[in-house]
């Protein structure tokens, strides 16, 4: 009887067990899936190009990136459609998470953007730094301010406003799109392409004889971000933050995105 007794005990613990570890984490409140989701469907800010955000395999169609895939698993927790809508740069799908016509993205936490957005703690850092075609008159960071160097940036990034203010001689150069920016290495219209690694490693794939310079002039600190005014989901959001840490799914996300240029990530 006391064997009896002990083989049930040992099972009760382990059902408890089960279903501890199979309940999903960060399950949202009641009214959590109107709050982040006021349309009905998780519309996710993506933009092509960067594996932070989102990347499609050319041969299979397959997109990824941590963008993408957080928002995928956000709108399957919330029981709600997922909706990756693209733009050609992340300005856009700043200005379009600001204005309310997407929920959700991952992007820099940069001062300016926290007056505007509510974001989430640090996922991941990254490194900014910069690429080069063979030829170029930057072959280290030494190089870059100096008279007569243009340095390519994408419209509305963080990496236009800070290095506008950091400069003493180079010139910035705005490109529409990292497509353009591309272009615009290839024709020599820069002398260097400057944002977070884990794009410029990705513009090297595409651009023979290319390399990124050693060293960093800063960093990004990417977060989870939602528009103004909806409070009441932070905590939530921020709990999902760090469930996706702890469970692995940020670096799996990472890999599946081929991210390099991290310094840290949980």
């Amino acid at each position: 009887m006391r064997n009896i007794r002990r083989s049930i005990s040992v099972a009760a613990a382990i059902a408890v067990l089960v279903v501890a570890y199979s309940t999903p984490a960060a399950q949202p409140a009641p009214g959590m899936p109107r709050i982040l989701a006021p349309s009905g469907k998780l519309r996710v800010g993506v933009y092509p190009g960067s594996p932070t955000s989102m990347i499609q395999d050319a041969s299979s169609g397959q997109r990824n990136g941590v963008t993408y895939d957080l928002g995928t698993e956000l709108a399957k927790r919330l029981g709600v459609p997922f909706e990756p809508v693209v733009f050609q740069r992340v300005a856009e799908v700043v200005d379009a998470l600001k204005s309310g016509q997407i929920d959700f993205t991952i992007t820099n936490a940069s001062p300016a953007r926290v007056k505007d957005l509510d974001f989430t703690p640090t996922l991941i850092d990254l490194e900014l730094g910069y690429i080069v075609l063979p030829g170029s008159p930057v072959s280290a960071l030494a190089d870059v301010d100096r008279p007569g160097i243009r340095v390519g940036v994408s419209e509305g990034s963080t990496s236009l406003s800070t290095l506008t203010r950091e400069f003493k001689n180079a010139t910035v150069v705005t490109a529409p799109s990292l497509k353009s920016a591309m272009d615009m290495l290839s024709q020599k219209k820069i002398d260097a392409f400057a944002t977070n690694k884990a794009i410029l490693f990705e513009m090297t794939d595409e651009l023979p004889g290319s390399r990124v310079l050693d060293g960093r002039w800063g960093l990004e600190h990417l977060a989870m971000a939602i528009p103004k005014g909806r409070d009441a989901a932070m905590p939530y959001l921020r709990k999902f933050a760090d469930d996706v840490r702890s469970e692995g799914l940020v670096k799996r996300a990472v890999e599946r995105a081929g991210l390099r240029g991290t310094v840290s990530q949980n």
